[in-house]
């Protein structure tokens, strides 16, 4: 849809600074402004007369990001599958300029061969921006069985504001599939909703937060502010965090509710887990990681109070005998599971 015109601004000595258009354009992203231009050059006597100062017009000097297309890396299992959920949350998540609304991204889904229908389901991914990027982090299986997935497509969205400058936001999008020849179809669409940010955040909360050695998207960001993450797992980042620089991948929200294939209620939508796709730059996933980092940071997440941790591979001497476990699901990630 067509977004009105901000009115020009009253006269002013000097055209806005940046961290003024730039938090402008961060209100307006935050209550959905619909607003897609910039100030005009203010209003005043004519340039021509001697005694009247020029006004040129703004325009932000911040490119707009143009982020590659995702590509599966070495050692994913069943990579296409991967690859259609993440070109569908591209084609509904990512337009030029004049590209916005529902019926647009019906259009872009469908030219994948896809149910335009799923457009509908994008949620935030669909806020009413003249232009928007697109960047998936990663895409982690949520759940792998012969006839049915769930993909955890973890964005950064960056969204035009009335200069036309980006700004950042994300979310994390459980992608359903089931299986089709010639490739899987997708079938739904769940993006994250980690509510609202806490008035308060626990110390342990902002200490997170605050560690560059934790790699947080948007989507976990939110969810550690919103004060739903139990304090078990906020520690056990932080322990984590003294021996290894990691990028987590799922927390709370736009993880499947129940373990996937069963009737279990998983612990990620009770703030009581997490999810680590890269360790020391290095993809989980990647065969070519070093042989003991996987292991020796599943160990060290079960010393930080993990009850089960999950990952490609199958550990013994755990303090049970079911605390480690492997499966196709966990072949791209560690899970690292709490207790309440």
């Amino acid at each position: 849809m067509n977004a009105p015109s901000l009115p020009s601004p009253p006269p002013s000595p000097s055209p806005p600074g940046r961290r003024t258009v730039l938090l402008a354009g961060l209100g307006c992203a935050l209550t959905a402004c619909s607003s897609t231009t910039g100030p005009n050059t203010p209003a005043g006597p004519s340039p021509s007369s001697p005694s009247s100062p020029s006004f040129p017009s703004y325009s932000s000097p911040v490119a707009f990001p143009s982020p590659a297309a995702w590509q599966p890396g070495p050692g994913e299992l069943q990579p296409d599958v991967k690859l259609r959920a993440v070109q569908v949350v591209e084609a509904v998540g990512g337009w030029p300029p004049g590209g916005q609304g529902v019926a647009a991204a019906r259009a872009r889904v469908a030219a994948l061969g896809a149910d335009p229908g799923l457009a509908d389901q994008g949620g935030p991914l669909l806020a009413d921006a003249p232009r928007a990027a697109l960047e998936v982090v990663y895409a982690q299986y949520g759940g792998l069985l012969a006839d049915s997935a769930s993909v955890l497509v973890v964005c950064r969205q960056w969204l035009a504001g009335p200069d036309g400058a980006p700004v950042s936001t994300g979310s994390t999008v459980d992608v359903r599939l089931s299986r089709a020849e010639p490739h899987w179809r997708v079938t739904a669409l769940h993006p994250s909703d980690p509510g609202p940010a806490a008035a308060a955040p626990a110390d342990p909360a902002l200490r997170v937060l605050a560690q560059p050695r934790i790699a947080l998207p948007p989507a976990a960001v939110a969810d550690v502010r919103s004060g739903q993450v139990h304090g078990a797992v906020l520690e056990a980042l932080l322990a984590l965090a003294g021996a290894y620089a990691f990028e987590v991948s799922v927390v709370r929200s736009g993880h499947p509710l129940l373990v996937f294939g069963t009737d279990r209620p998983s612990d990620h939508p009770r703030g009581l887990a997490f999810d680590t796709w890269r360790i020391e730059g290095h993809p989980v996933v990647d065969p070519a990681a070093p042989a003991d980092l996987v292991e020796s940071f599943m160990r060290a997440a079960s010393a930080a109070g993990s009850y089960n941790v999950g990952g490609p591979r199958l550990l013994s001497g755990g303090r049970t005998a079911n605390q480690f476990f492997s499966d196709p699901t966990h072949h791209d990630h560690v899970h690292a599971g709490f207790r309440d």
